[in-house]
């Protein structure tokens, strides 16, 4: 089944240059293309929108003030499977119990900074790219 989702290449992967590998990785997938690309810095207002079902637990604010520490590179993905491809490609959150050969396992380095943000699901990935692309969602 094919599937849109919002990928998200967070300051710390653009700070550490690895942009061009981390959409290689997408690229590489057989059946995945990149749709839509941005290079942006995110306000206050986006990330309370994006971010919302946060709000109130301890690790909200300095996600907030890490996710406009930098710029993001905010892609649309399209492919057979691509929310739960996306993620598995991604890793777990935390680069420690990320397996090698995932983007968090091979560059991971802390829980908080964690490279990419992908939807979760297709409720997520609907209601995210509204956010992100809303002339495309």
């Amino acid at each position: 089944m094919t599937q849109r989702t919002l990928v998200l290449l967070k300051p710390d992967a653009v700070r550490r240059s690895l942009v061009g590998e981390i959409i290689g990785r997408i690229e590489r997938k057989a059946d995945w293309r990149i749709t839509a690309l941005e290079l942006r810095a995110l306000d206050r207002p986006i990330l309370e929108q994006h971010y919302q079902e946060h709000v109130g637990r301890p690790f909200y604010e300095p996600l907030v003030e890490f996710m406009a520490s930098g710029p993001v590179v905010a892609l649309v993905v399209e492919g057979e499977r691509v929310i739960e491809g996306v993620r598995a490609l991604a890793g777990p959150t935390d680069p420690i119990a990320a397996a090698p050969g995932s983007i968090r396992g091979d560059y991971g380095v802390i829980v908080r900074e964690n490279l990419i943000h992908a939807s979760d699901s297709e409720e997520s990935a609907e209601r995210e790219l509204k956010i992100f692309f809303p002339g495309r969602a």
